[in-house]
């Protein structure tokens, strides 16, 4: 009889998440810790590389100058890393390029003030400079968000109903980055996803081994394995005569980094020139920020999840946001030609490997620094074809959902309250950010054409986010709906997340989100 009651009983809520082999604050050995550091290197590499690939050839660039954007973007990605590791959030988060940064990136390369330049070079030079200075003015705002508690107050409304389609959306708003990318070399991508999800799920079960290193490394196998076979398939002549978007999807001897990129180079700030600024530039990458910032909130709180960490609270998220706007600072500096965001795909590689420990995450931005110096060696990594890359984020994005639907332990999923927010919330993020989308591949402006191109772009970026109009829905419902009903308040979670809202509230804090060198006597957290 206690059998059959067991196996009716509920699942008991988990502040922390079990199973993890290595926590926030835990770390493997350092022959373990330095494969896995690599192994976040190459998954970062897919976004390093797609984001300078798309802009630096409209903004007049070359292979030359695309290969040393590709190392800029590297180089700064290591050192925001490494700061937001060490005095941010303390999370082990890679932070990357973000694509939130595209859309302003393109306005100002369109900008009719640079059609008078007749040389590319000089051209992109001027275009680099235009979004340097934008970058900058934007940083500013961010670092304010963050550092002057901005952000504090409006994640301390944040309950587990709504942080749910936040970072549900945070990974699903990236669907068009997955499969349909894989679909450019189906050949190539459909065995990349099939070989992982034997990799990773299948065959350490097979094997009774208490830490599979199938399990572990499966992302590293699964590229080695699929690379050399498009190897093979190039070699053999397999895409001679196919069409020319076929050969730049499939055929790994045709991004151009590898002859295009130093052997030694050391990326410095104002490498382009110095910095221009404009105020429509500004709004508009300030509107981009502010998406960044969303988007980093949802992948903070999976990667606090996914590191066995308790919730994150609202200073330390604040703080992490405040040296996201650092990083931001650095790309306009240097010149990275787009902002800096917790990368979703490193995120869910923590899931995917059991493996949230800070350091591996420190050692991967020390391979980052050191490709983006040595670039020719860099290269070669990043000449992996785009659909191997494509294939990894059906996983990892995947990863980062199911983050999102954990917390709805949390919650009280048989209210018919939590069941409208939470559907709603989802589908108006999905479907709101796809209209934008869709309106302005088809068209080639977006929904909104008011005179001033400046709000416009501002409205694109917004709202082409699923996880900001989602969050914007059910921060705004959570608020509202039923607003001092009795029941809301455990329907929402919100008690389960009460004791992390201040700092020194819960003693486990201390442990995953203090700063090192005892530095929170003179930065506290409350």
């Amino acid at each position: 009889m206690a059998t059959k009651t067991d196996d009716f009983a509920p699942f008991p809520v988990k502040d922390q998440l079990p199973g993890v082999e290595f926590c926030v604050s835990s770390s493997p050995n350092w022959p373990e810790g330095i494969v896995l550091g690599f192994q976040h290197y190459i998954v970062m590499l897919g976004t390093t590389v797609i984001i300078p690939s798309i802009l630096v050839p409209l903004m007049g660039g070359g292979d030359v100058e695309k290969a040393e954007v590709i190392n800029t973007v590297l180089f700064v990605s290591g050192i925001n890393t490494l700061l937001q590791s060490l005095f941010g959030s303390r999370l082990p988060v890679v932070m990357g390029a973000s694509y939130a940064y595209v859309i302003p990136a393109l306005y100002i390369t369109y900008s009719y003030r640079f059609t008078y330049y007749l040389h590319p070079h000089l051209r992109f030079e001027e275009t680099m400079r235009a979004i340097q200075g934008a970058l900058i003015i934007a940083s500013i705002i961010h670092m304010i968000m963050g550092f002057f508690g901005l952000w504090r107050i409006l994640v301390r409304f944040l309950t587990p109903l709504s942080a749910a389609p936040l970072v549900i959306l945070t990974a699903v708003g990236l669907v068009a980055f997955a499969f349909p990318q894989l679909a450019r070399c189906i050949e190539i991508g459909l065995p990349a996803l099939i070989i992982l999800i034997i990799l990773s799920q299948y065959l350490p079960h097979l094997f009774k081994c208490k830490r599979s290193i199938c399990e572990q490394f499966a992302v590293l196998f699964t590229i080695a394995i699929v690379w050399a076979y498009a190897e093979i398939l190039t070699a053999a002549g397999a895409y001679d005569k196919r069409p020319d978007n076929t050969q730049l999807s499939c055929r790994t001897d045709r991004s151009g980094l590898i002859s295009a990129s130093p052997w030694v180079r050391i990326p410095y700030p104002l490498q382009w020139g110095r910095p221009s600024f404009h105020a429509s530039d500004a709004f508009a990458m300030i509107a981009a920020t502010y998406v960044a910032i969303v988007e980093t909130t949802g992948s903070f709180i999976a990667a606090s999840r996914f590191g066995s960490a308790t919730h994150i609270p609202p200073s330390v998220l604040s703080r992490g946001i405040g040296w996201q706007g650092i990083g931001v600072l650095l790309g306009g500096l240097f010149g990275t030609a787009t902002g800096s965001t917790a990368l979703v795909e490193n995120t869910g590689l923590l899931g995917l490997t059991k493996v949230g420990s800070r350091r591996v995450v420190q050692i991967a931005a020390g391979f980052m620094i050191f490709f983006s110096i040595f670039g020719k060696f860099g290269a070669v990594l990043a000449s992996i074809p785009l659909p191997i890359f494509a294939a990894l984020y059906c996983v990892l994005f995947a990863y980062v959902a199911s983050a999102g639907l954990g917390l709805l332990q949390f919650c009280n999923i048989n209210s018919f309250r939590t069941k409208f927010i939470l559907g709603f919330s989802i589908f108006i993020g999905l479907s709101v950010a796809q209209y934008f989308t869709e309106y302005l591949f088809i068209s080639g402006r977006g929904p909104v054409h008011t005179h001033t191109s400046a709000f416009n772009v501002i409205m694109q970026v917004i709202f082409s986010s699923a996880a900001t109009v989602g969050i914007m829905a059910a921060f705004l419902l959570d608020c509202t709906h039923s607003y001092g009903h009795a029941s809301v308040r455990r329907d929402s979670g919100r008690h389960w997340w009460e004791k992390f809202r201040v700092y020194h509230t819960d003693t486990r804090t201390e442990e995953f989100y203090a700063l090192p060198y005892n530095l929170n006597r003179f930065f506290p957290s409350f």
